[in-house]
């Protein structure tokens, strides 16, 4: 299948509660009733929201309370539907929709716009177990990936989610085999769609999504502004805009760690939010893919951060995340079409798409 889909994600703190239970659980409820193509719930390893309050993983006593991102694609009504039950829940915390092209089963060439600064993003979602080649399937995707000169590929672990509509947990005891994990990487559209065949045959049951975005910087090289959006579309439904911004947690800037930096500065500046999500296996440029090793006394996997704001913020939020990659990292902006805050003492924004605009 070659379709229009819609991602759904939704950022909050995993000690959010909805009766006795966790909103985390009572979210991947929903996905997994309305038996949602893909969907996982990632545990962040860093981040603040709109109250400003301070999370990583990195000390002790702050460490309670870390941000969550659970992300769900689908077909636009399917989506729609698994999106009413989810504004039923209390809840505080950020949602987001935008546009993705859907692959699955028998997968083809697929033609991309070429634009200059423009690039593709490419996610791949697999199970944790899941075999490919007679290895971890995510490994022989990023493989696949560097082999076809794609510049780069972040692989993000879930802790709960589903694959083709059924729900699979992390458990303490177990293989996990079947909790879902998404594959990230950004590319040239015309690397991106000739390896589309071949990813689609190295996976049993492949589930790929592809989005349009700008890449910003490269290798401490500026490349390009964040694309001008206005604030709305033509009809006046809000447009908001999405940096992301991929590195190694071995990053540095003035010899700390730059992803810290990163939210720590934006924090600062008074930026809404940012969340940063540990990777567990990647490659960026010319590296060998890498992970955690036992033997390591400083981990070597990467890390993806990311800001969303209205478009004139986020040329503010730019500024200072070009001054903190000098030397590494690759940044990428695109449009997020609707975007809804609820917070204890106000909402804004809203969940109806935005039409495509001018840069997007």
């Amino acid at each position: 299948m070659n379709a229009e889909g819609v991602k759904l994600t939704t950022y909050f703190g995993e000690r959010q509660r909805v009766g006795e239970r966790f909103l985390a659980d009572r979210v991947m409820d929903v996905y997994a009733e309305h038996e949602l193509n893909t969907s996982l719930v990632m545990r962040a390893s860093e981040g603040f929201g709109a109250k400003h309050g301070h999370r990583t993983d990195r000390l002790l006593t702050l460490s309670e309370d870390l941000p969550l991102v659970s992300v769900a694609v689908d077909t636009p009504p399917r989506i729609d539907g698994a999106l009413a039950a989810l504004r039923a829940l209390p809840f505080h915390g950020l949602i987001t929709l935008e546009r993705a092209r859907m692959l699955t089963g028998r997968i083809s060439a697929v033609a991309m716009p070429e634009v200059q600064h423009e690039a593709t993003k490419l996610t791949v979602y697999v199970g944790r177990q899941e075999r490919a080649d007679g290895r971890p399937a995510y490994e022989a995707v990023v493989d696949l990936l560097r082999d076809a000169g794609i510049a780069g590929a972040t692989v993000l672990l879930g802790v709960d989610g589903t694959a083709h509509g059924v729900r699979h947990r992390a458990a303490f005891f177990g293989r996990n085999a079947g909790v879902p994990l998404m594959i990230v990487s950004v590319g040239e559209g015309r690397r991106i769609a000739a390896v589309l065949p071949r990813l689609g045959g190295l996976l049993s049951r492949p589930l790929i999504t592809l989005e349009r975005i700008r890449v910003c910087k490269r290798d401490g090289a500026k490349l390009a502004e964040p694309s001008e959006l206005p604030r709305t579309d033509a009809s006046g439904l809000g447009v908001w805009q999405k940096l992301m911004i991929y590195a190694g947690e071995q990053s540095r800037h003035a010899g700390h760690p730059m992803h810290a930096q990163l939210v720590r500065a934006l924090r600062h500046a008074k930026a809404d939010g940012a969340t940063s999500i540990r990777g567990i296996w990647g490659y960026h440029g010319d590296h060998a893919p890498h992970g955690d090793s036992f033997w390591q006394l400083r981990r070597r996997v990467p890390v993806v951060t990311i800001v969303i704001d209205t478009p004139d913020r986020v040329r503010r939020w730019f500024a200072i995340v070009d001054e903190l990659t000098d030397e590494t990292g690759l940044v990428t902006s695109e449009m997020v079409p609707a975007l809804h805050v609820v917070a204890p003492d106000a909402e804004r924004g809203g969940l109806r798409l935005a039409e495509r605009v001018a840069g997007s």
